[in-house]
Order: C-alpha cells, then sequence, then structure tokens
C-alpha cells in the first residue's frame, strides 16, 4: 500500500475495529478474563458492565490496558503499523479484513440511530 489518505483511512478503521475487538466484544472475553473481572448490574431498564482489574504486576498493568479504549488503541495500532512494516503482504488482507467491519460497525450504528 502506497503511503496515502487511503492507507490513513484503512489504518483508522482498522484499529477503530481491534481496539473494539479486544476492549469490548464477547467473544474476545477470553483474553480478557484473566486480566479483568466483567460484574454486569442491572440498573432500571438497562444492564450495565463495570471492569475491576485483577492481580498486580504485569497482570494488572495488562488488565489496565485492556480496560481502557484508548491505551489499548494506541497498542493495537503499534501493533498493526509493526506488522505492516515488517509483513506488509501479510498484513494487508488483515488490515482490510479490520477495516471493512470497522466501517460497517459504523454504518450500522448510524442506521440504527436513525431507525430508532
Amino acid at each position: 500500500m502506497p503511503y496515502s489518505w487511503f492507507v490513513l483511512i484503512i489504518f483508522a478503521f482498522a484499529v477503530f475495529r481491534l481496539t473494539r475487538l479486544l476492549v469490548y466484544d464477547k467473544i474476545t472475553r477470553f483474553i480478557r478474563a484473566p486480566f479483568i473481572d466483567e460484574i454486569q448490574v442491572q440498573e432500571g431498564d438497562s444492564l450495565v458492565t463495570y471492569t475491576k482489574i485483577k492481580g498486580k504486576g504485569l497482570q494488572h498493568w495488562i488488565g489496565e490496558l485492556l480496560s481502557c479504549y484508548w491505551c489499548t488503541g494506541v497498542w493495537a495500532t503499534a501493533f498493526l503499523l509493526l506488522c505492516y512494516y515488517l509483513m506488509p503482504k501479510v498484513t494487508e488482507p488483515f488490515l482490510f479484513l479490520l477495516a471493512i467491519a470497522g466501517i460497517a460497525a459504523c454504518i450500522e450504528t448510524i442506521i440504527g440511530k436513525w431507525t430508532e
């Protein structure tokens, strides 16, 4: 991929999706489980999820990282950039997959807001 606005947009949506995948999605709860307890509490009509960081040292640090969308985003960006620079042909399809999923998530959110 040549450096361009297109590359920036692809990376932005890919990092967005990877970060949400790691921090929020149920499918990756097993990754967070050794580091974070997710406690669900009924508040009125809503079910709210709170996080409690486990352990000390490295376990606690990783728990802090995975509980912070902004922190995880920085590390996800560093990971994707490093992969892209070291193995561009392997990383490009993964970037496109994440970017397309990120764009689809944004579209779904917008459509969901319009149809409420």
